[in-house]
């Protein structure tokens, strides 16, 4: 049985098209930047702004929106345990949101045929990072700003500073999804060791 090891890849901001091109669904990725944090709660107010052409609290144009409601953090710490949201919640808003030039989004599980034509469309990336291991994604979080909706609590949107955050890409610019290519890669080398 022949293996790969494959190189973690690094992604730095500014998270541009071009950079995301580069990516491939299955790589191991470590994000360092500016990056943004808005759940179910804070999308449909973000809608809402656009909505009523009105500006939003930061620029969607090359965004990566991180899905999380983190615990409040810890003295010394610019965050408390920060793990990701099931993603399909913000199903209905993605699309939207990737067409205006956000790049990237960070969550976990599936996502809607809607969210993967979009990003497709716009050569947007779908990261998973690792649900249950809050605290320790916590560590790669050096700063964290409540930039609106204050009142949403652990949903207000954040502006936060990353360095070396982990993820793996579900889905490529190129609609590559790593769900659907995990199973077939491991029932074709299954039956393969079968002969």
């Amino acid at each position: 049985m022949e293996q790969t090891t494959k190189k973690i890849k690094r992604l730095d901001f500014p998270f541009t098209k071009e950079k995301l091109r580069g990516l491939e669904a299955g790589d191991s990725v470590l994000i360092s930047g500016t990056i943004y944090t808005a759940r179910d709660a804070a999308h449909k107010r973000l809608t809402e702004l656009l909505d009523q052409e009105e500006k939003l609290p930061f620029d969607l144009k090359g965004a990566i929106i991180y899905y999380v409601g983190p615990t409040p953090e810890k003295p010394g710490y610019a965050i408390g345990a920060a793990g990701p949201t099931t993603s399909y919640r913000m199903d209905d808003y993605a699309p939207r949101f990737l067409d205006l030039g956000q790049s990237a989004m960070i969550g976990k599980g599936q996502r809607s045929k809607k969210v993967m034509e979009a990003a497709v469309r716009n050569g947007a990336v779908y990261f998973a990072a690792i649900g249950g291991a809050g605290a320790l994604i916590a560590r790669s979080i050096v700063k964290s700003q409540v930039i609106a909706f204050d009142d949403l609590g652990a949903e207000a949107v954040r502006e936060l500073e990353v360095i070396d955050f982990p993820v793996t890409v579900v889905i490529d610019s190129k609609g590559n999804n790593l769900y659907e290519m995990g199973p077939a890669a491991y029932l074709e080398q299954k039956d393969g060791n079968k002969r």
